[in-house]
């Protein structure tokens, strides 16, 4: 209904009712706008449209023609998660979504399915069961063992819808699936925060990727935490080719060494220090020492980043939206003001984008 996602809207833009009437300069009363938000009322297109600009989403979105909606959305970090914050990225996912799901229609494309293996969610009782759950996928996408190059390529390739947006500094990511009218079976999607180091968004998207998978009716919230993070290490870093780079027995690593094994597999320096403990490779002893010594710093601070913090979010993006987008524009399925609206760019990026740098006059 529209009233729910106005209201969405709203909490997103941090804006009281009161507030959000003088945003659209009186046009309706705040009375009026909580009518509207309860559905009791319905908002003339001139009202439709001063509420979108005002709240900074589409008229689409507010209309809500596809009744989409997110379930089974669970932060896992809800102490410092605020209502305003959850609002603001289900807005974003929901309108996001919506429109991944048109374009998706337009090139009558499936959106329903991703390549999950027989039976989608995996009951599993212990913790190495998580890492068994881990091979099996490896080996179902058939991936071998070695390192994963693009991790969010992988996960929208196998029909996963994959989003980078700013959340909360103490919310990682974050999965769900996305429901209503526009999905006929539920969509399944992973959302990852933007602010954190490349190596980081890896591990998580590896670790919502789990979630997605592990039933865990057989564990409590710690243990189903912990299969997450053992799955995630164990797709990113298969424990044969760990062994083959660098022995099945280590009693001690260099710095050097270290960070040359962290870029191999692209994840961040703690979580491949945890990997190396959890395969055997090292004992409590050399990851307690590791920690103490040359990677004191790296729970907080990840060890020379693979990607320039300035540009958080460049590397690995998802991309598969707007390949989409530029597919039904160069096929004119689409109008350039169509594809703008729905990418949220500028028409005469757009056209420069479809076009290219050449221009007429200057031929070379």
């Amino acid at each position: 209904m529209m009233g729910a996602r106005l209201k969405l809207a709203r909490k997103k833009a941090g804006l009281s009712l009161r507030d959000l009437a003088q945003a659209i300069d009186g046009l309706v009363s705040a009375q009026a706008l909580g009518k509207y938000e309860r559905d009791e009322m319905v908002p003339s297109a001139k009202v439709l449209h001063a509420l979108s600009k005002a709240l900074g989403v589409s008229m689409s979105f507010l209309m809500d023609a596809q009744r989409l909606d997110l379930a089974e959305v669970d932060f896992r970090t809800k102490a410092n998660t605020t209502k305003a914050d959850r609002a603001k990225v289900e807005t974003e996912v929901l309108e996001w979504v919506s429109r991944y799901l048109e374009v998706e229609r337009i090139l009558d494309r499936d959106s329903r399915h991703w390549e999950a293996m027989d039976g989608g969610h995996s009951a599993i009782r212990t913790i190495d069961e998580a890492e068994e759950l881990a091979n099996t996928l490896r080996e179902h996408w058939e991936l071998g063992e070695d390192p994963i190059p693009n991790m969010t390529e992988l996960l929208e390739e196998k029909g996963l819808k994959v989003l980078i947006e700013e959340l909360p500094d103490r919310v990682s990511g974050f999965t769900c699936l996305v429901t209503g009218d526009g999905a006929d079976d539920p969509v399944p999607a992973i959302v990852v925060n933007k602010s954190k180091s490349l190596e980081r968004r890896r591990i998580t998207l590896a670790h919502e990727l789990a979630h997605r998978l592990i039933d865990p009716q057989h564990l409590n919230a710690k243990e189903e935490e912990k299969a997450a993070n053992r799955f995630a290490g164990a797709f990113l870093m298969p424990r044969g080719h760990l062994e083959r780079e660098i022995g099945k027995h280590r009693n001690a690593l260099g710095y050097r060494e270290l960070l040359d094994i962290k870029r191999l597999y692209r994840v961040s320096g703690a979580a491949m220090l945890v990997r190396l403990r959890d395969v055997g490779i090292i004992d409590d002893g050399v990851l307690s020492t590791a920690f103490q010594t040359v990677a004191r710093t790296w729970r907080s601070e990840e060890p020379e980043p693979i990607e320039d913090e300035a540009r958080r979010g460049d590397m690995e993006k998802p991309r598969r939206f707007e390949r989409l987008c530029y597919w039904a524009l160069a096929e004119k399925l689409i109008s350039v003001s169509k594809a703008a609206e729905l990418l949220r760019k500028p028409v005469n990026d757009v056209e420069e984008q479809l076009k290219g740098p050449w221009r007429a006059g200057h031929r070379q």
